[in-house]
């Protein structure tokens, strides 16, 4: 493993980076193989296609435990929690193409307000020039949403949303959001950061939009409460 910590924006908000993570994400491409086709998203936020991984996977769940039990020291350094529940889990491919976005998947997002809920990003089947971006809000200076916060972020990215017209996946900054960080997409890199932290994938132009797994952006996603 190389670990890495990096900090964006005002805030300083930690990212936690880890190269060469599992060492064997060949084997864990082939679970999710197995497990296709995935269902369609019912999130409006993500724009594709998502397998949650239940305890009834065996194999694919075991891999989750694995991410996780690995993954521990690097949350409890950056993040000071002395341990975390897992959340939910899933196989997910970015699939919708850009002109059939939403307005919402247009701009960054966050999921969660609660500052213990962190998001491990296992990037499995990328396309070069892919990755996750982190953002501030322009207008309201808000990289990290909050339960104090969200009120005003929300009223502001409606506003800006109905400006956007169909401009497909957000690109490095525009008039509505400033891009404080990035991080490119590797096979077996894991991304660890708080889902309160506006971000959105980076989605090369020129990319596939199958959602197959074996063709299409895969990525293996989890959520975790701090505590």
């Amino acid at each position: 493993m190389k670990p890495e910590l990096r900090r964006f924006g005002k805030e300083e908000s930690p990212v936690v980076i880890i190269d060469d993570f599992s060492g064997r994400a060949d084997e864990i491409v082939r679970l999710a193989d197995a497990l296709a086709p995935f269902p369609s998203e019912t999130d409006s936020y993500y724009p594709g296609v998502r397998r949650m991984i239940e305890e009834k996977e065996a194999e694919a769940f075991a891999c989750v435990r694995s991410i996780c039990r690995d993954a521990s020291p690097f949350i409890a350094g950056a993040f000071d929690v002395e341990g975390f529940d897992l959340l939910r889990a899933s196989f997910s491919i970015v699939s919708t193409a850009p002109d059939r976005l939403s307005p919402v998947q247009r701009a960054p997002h966050f999921d969660s307000t609660d500052q213990k809920y962190f998001a491990l990003l296992h990037y499995l089947r990328v396309p070069a020039g892919s990755g996750t971006a982190f953002y501030r809000q322009r207008e309201t200076a808000i990289e990290r949403v909050t339960d104090r916060n969200l009120p005003q972020f929300v009223m502001t990215a409606e506003r800006d949303a109905a400006m956007l017209g169909s401009s497909g996946y957000i690109q490095g900054s525009n008039a509505f959001f400033e891009q404080i960080g990035a991080v490119e997409g590797v096979p077996d890199r894991l991304v660890i950061y708080q889902g309160s932290l506006l971000h959105s994938g980076i989605i090369p132009p020129g990319m596939t939009f199958s959602a197959d797994p074996r063709e299409g952006r895969l990525t293996c996603n989890i959520f975790v409460r701090g505590h």
